[in-house]
């Protein structure tokens, strides 16, 4: 697991790279960065032009990359085409729950200066009680976070699904209730597994008596596509007034042994229908951020004792190829 503080990282051996890391070392490397990655103008002049209002803006899942500290890690986005942040902000994330009121206004006015967009992050919230909730949700709806992603809810096998999921559902009117009066959107990500949400169905009996802008779902089609096979379409369309977010990553089956395990690739090297895909979120009228997920090794091995510089070069020519991946079929499927 990835474990970084807010502003300072304490890595190890990243310490020392990454002090050394400022500003004129980044633009002394933007000479060879811009050789090999085909991009315009970023990072040319020391204030960042606004950005247009997109549709389905494109986000970045920081978790990767925390490791670098947040200015790395936004100038390797930038660099790779990504047009906004999902910030980690939850214990071991980028920015701490205890650290948000200092904290999340100076990575809002770094996102800005860096000509990025901050309008997600991922939490650890899944109730009002849940320690700094109150705090850290507030704190992002007046720098302008629009949606957070919620912990997971678990099923208790002493008590049942039915009673699980009673007990569920009185947990999320009440967050449906906390969000509203902050002014925040929460989405609950389907994830793999035997959690609540994995099967969708259940996450929808919850969902479909909630007003999206309250709580929605953050529909993620890797782990709809392991959990359901073909059957992840009538999943999407049951959710589709319910979706806030869509989780984009892809991959495919390997044997290990007996078991097929999961094996996390880039987009459009899977076995992902993403043609089905953005062609079903313009049937069914989906109008959300993407947020992109990265769970493959973004270094080779070998790579991994490269200079800071040269690894941000690597990083960012790798992920530029998921960003254009993305551009090229919300173009295709006219969604932008």
């Amino acid at each position: 697991m990835i474990s970084c503080n807010t502003n300072t990282v304490h890595h190890g051996n990243f310490k020392n790279k990454i002090m050394t890391y400022n500003r004129r070392t980044f633009i002394k490397g933007m000479a060879t960065v811009t050789a090999a990655i085909p991009f315009t103008n970023v990072m040319a002049s020391s204030v960042a032009r606004p950005l247009k209002v997109k549709k389905y803006p494109i986000s970045f899942f920081t978790k990767p990359l925390d490791k670098y500290g947040q200015e790395v890690m936004m100038d390797t986005l930038k660099m790779a085409g990504a047009e906004g942040i999902d910030l980690t902000v939850r214990p071991a994330g980028s920015v701490l729950p205890e650290n948000a009121e200092r904290d999340l206004p100076k990575v809002v006015a770094m996102a800005k200066r860096k000509g990025l967009d901050f309008e997600m992050m991922a939490t650890n919230i899944n109730n009002s009680s849940v320690p700094y909730a109150e705090e850290v949700l507030k704190q992002a709806a007046a720098n302008g976070v629009k949606h957070y992603r919620l912990a997971y809810y678990q099923y208790d096998k002493q008590e049942g699904i039915q009673k699980s999921t009673d007990r569920i559902k009185r947990q999320m009117l009440k967050l449906a209730e906390f969000n509203k009066k902050i002014g925040i959107q929460g989405g609950y990500q389907n994830h793999t597994g035997t959690k609540f949400g994995s099967a969708m169905w259940d996450l929808w009996e919850i969902l479909r008596d909630l007003p999206v802008q309250e709580l929605s779902s953050q529909f993620d089609i890797r782990h709809a596509n392991c959990e359901a096979s073909n059957s992840w379409i009538i999943s999407m369309e049951r959710l589709s007034k319910n979706i806030g977010s869509l989780a984009l990553k892809d991959f495919t089956w390997e044997m290990q042994g007996d078991k097929a395990k999961v094996k996390s690739v880039p987009l459009g090297e899977g076995i992902i229908d993403f043609d089905l895909f953005f062609r079903s979120i313009k049937r069914f009228g989906i109008v959300a951020p993407i947020t992109l997920h990265a769970e493959y090794p973004l270094l080779k091995e070998d790579e991994k004792n490269f200079s800071l510089l040269k690894k941000q070069k690597i990083i960012a020519s790798v992920l530029k190829k998921d960003v254009d991946f993305i551009k090229r079929n919300l173009s295709k499927y006219q969604l932008r």
